[in-house]
């Protein structure tokens, strides 16, 4: 096996080759003049969509957590002094705020929140943290919308800090004293340590290493700012629906400057849509040799752990434990997921021929153009208090409504568009309402019907059962999923915002018919330098799928609790919607659609 940052004997007694990650690089070749160009484009292009963030910002930042350590360490001292600690002692134990996520890896953008995690050594505990830390939070004039979230698989307080949003986990290490240059990456701290707290500890010890094992850390954040910006703005986004999220995208970018060591942003993007569009899932990615360490806690390996398996894209942290970060993937996440990559990849190849701008790269279909039927989740309270915690666990749980219906025979593909709609349609009496809109496509059969009842049911059912275990529910809180078919839209969303995007779709296929124009007048496999040159190099090791992907059209019938819908043509796209909208206006549009509803109280 190979060594991640090893070195690789050369041919024929030439320098040994320092390698980044499993294999050696794919090409050591540095950029050319117009790489340096397609870069500086790039960056301008970047920055309209807000994802650098002003001095002035990172300073204030930077000023909230310096404000946050000091907190901590005062916490520390002062619950001490409380369990009878001599005062002396109390002041030299330390306690400290390390960050993690997009804001350590230095790829956060203007208005993002900050993962942080609170060290503290071993006589404070778990019970001390979200007991009297949260209070001391609560008194902070700064801090508003400061709540505990125990119950989650990582324990977390969440609160908004002088207009900072920042999640704040805890981990109480096995040490008297925690030093202020105290370094987390040491495997032996989790020795001993409350499963809990190594969970904690994950996210700073996975972000500092994917830091370490970059040839580039510059060329890295501008590829990753584009890449995070491109998921965003294709809607997937978003680790707990199901696709990838921070951590994962931020693999995969680092394991393209593993590649491609010396190549700067612009090719490195254009490199990652080569590599990811043609991956051979579920073939792993990895960023090293996992770690020989044993301290009992479990870790990704197929070999050992059957449910490991049936992982379809799985990426894996570089720290141990050793984790895979795409757990949640399904099977229509995955075929959306390699859908854009190759999207993506078309995209590039005329943004590097320059017959494309970047801008082509971020603007994806319209969500609501692509599917003719939709479930919608309406998700209300009484209260913006409860509503932001009844929010939480519905998103959390949304990805079991897509494995409910991937299980239905007649639906082939189930998309949930990350956004959440905080909007109240009509005939809802709730003061407070969020939406999530799921597009669904079925296959190909005549005269369909496809029950849903029992889909939706068992997941409201589940989300029901599990905020009563969590005593989270209160009077007023409501689950509801309706059928919606694309005229209906009009309904829940705003008629403008729908008419936006059907304009935005419209002037894709036009562009896409210019870029097809274009590729046929001179076609990119005649480029070198190109994918289909590149990959005669690719090794064993990196492999690729070819596999074609189609899009079946049919007509169905759509029941929820046992009534029928009139059903239409899911692979009708946007050449109607204009005329739903319109209809829809004029009250020419379908009556109230059927609700699956779960009253909580």
């Amino acid at each position: 096996m190979w060594n991640s940052q090893g070195k690789s004997s050369g041919e024929n007694g030439s320098p040994p080759v320092k390698t980044f990650g499993m294999t050696s690089a794919i090409s050591m070749a540095g950029p050319k003049p117009d790489d340096y160009d397609l870069t500086k484009d790039l960056e301008k292009t970047l920055h309209p969509f807000n994802v650098f963030e002003a001095e002035a910002e990172l300073n204030h930042r930077m000023e909230i957590l310096a404000k946050l350590n000091t907190l901590v360490k005062q916490w520390v001292r002062d619950v001490s002094i409380s369990k009878n600690m001599p005062e002396q002692m109390a002041e030299k134990l330390g306690g400290k705020i390390y960050t993690f996520g997009s804001y350590r890896l230095g790829v956060h953008h203007k208005g993002a929140d900050i993962d942080a995690l609170c060290v503290a050594p071993r006589n404070i505990d778990r019970m001390d943290y979200f007991m009297s830390f949260l209070d001391v939070l609560k008194k902070q004039p700064e801090v508003t919308e400061c709540r505990a979230v125990e119950e989650a698989f990582v324990p977390v307080i969440k609160m908004n800090f002088d207009g900072i949003e920042i999640d704040l986990l805890f981990a109480r290490l096995t040490l008297k004293e925690i030093p202020e240059d105290f370094d987390l990456r040491d495997d032996m701290l989790l020795k001993n340590l409350n499963p809990k707290c190594v969970r904690s500890l994950n996210g700073c010890r996975v972000t500092d290493e994917i830091l370490r094992l970059v040839p580039n850390i510059e060329n890295f954040r501008l590829a990753l700012r584009t890449i995070k910006l491109w998921a965003k703005r294709h809607g997937i986004y978003s680790n707990s629906m199901g696709f990838f999220g921070g951590v994962s995208w931020a693999m995969l970018v680092a394991r393209t400057c593993q590649l491609y060591p010396n190549a700067i942003a612009s090719t490195l993007v254009h490199k990652f849509f080569m590599v990811f569009s043609r991956w051979k899932w579920p073939h792993p990615i990895l960023l090293k040799q996992p770690d020989n360490v044993n301290l009992g806690f479990p870790v990704w390996d197929p070999r050992v752990n059957p449910s490991d398996r049936y992982h379809l894209m799985p990426i894996i942290t570089p720290a141990y434990p050793q984790q895979n970060s795409t757990y949640n993937v399904s099977i229509s996440t995955k075929k959306i997921i390699c859908n854009e990559f190759e999207c993506g990849m078309k995209a590039m190849d005329l943004i590097v021929q320059r017959k494309l701008s970047w801008k082509a790269l971020f603007e994806a279909p319209s969500f609501f153009c692509q599917y003719r039927h939709f479930i919608v989740l309406l998700v209300s309270s009484q209260s913006a208090e409860d509503h932001l915690e009844w929010c939480g666990l519905v998103e959390s749980k949304v990805r079991c409504l897509i494995l409910n219906l991937e299980r239905n025979l007649y639906i082939n593909l189930a998309q949930v568009n990350p956004k959440c709609f905080d909007q109240v349609p009509s005939k809802t009496s709730s003061p407070f309402c969020s939406m999530w809109f799921i597009g669904l496509e079925f296959q190909r059969t005549e005269n369909l019907n496809v029950d849903l009842t029992e889909s939706i049911q068992s997941f409201t059912d589940h989300v029901h059962k599990h905020a009563m275990n969590i005593k989270m529910l209160k009077e007023g809180m409501k689950i509801e999923a309706r059928h919606v078919k694309k005229k209906q839209l009009n309904q829940y969303l705003d008629t403008e915002f729908l008419r936006r995007e059907r304009r935005h779709t419209e002037m894709m296929e036009i562009a896409l018919v210019e870029k097809k124009r274009a590729s046929t007048d001179e076609p990119t496999s005649s480029q070198p330098g190109t994918p289909q040159d590149t990959k005669k190099r690719m090794r064993l090791s990196e492999t690729f799928d070819d596999s074609p992907r189609t899009t079946p059209n049919t007509s169905v019938n759509v029941i929820m609790d046992g009534d029928l819908d009139d059903g239409q043509d899911v692979g009708e796209r946007c050449n109607t919607i204009e005329k739903e909208v319109t209809d829809g206006e004029k009250g020419g549009g379908d009556p109230t659609p059927q609700t699956t509803e779960v009253m909580c109280s």
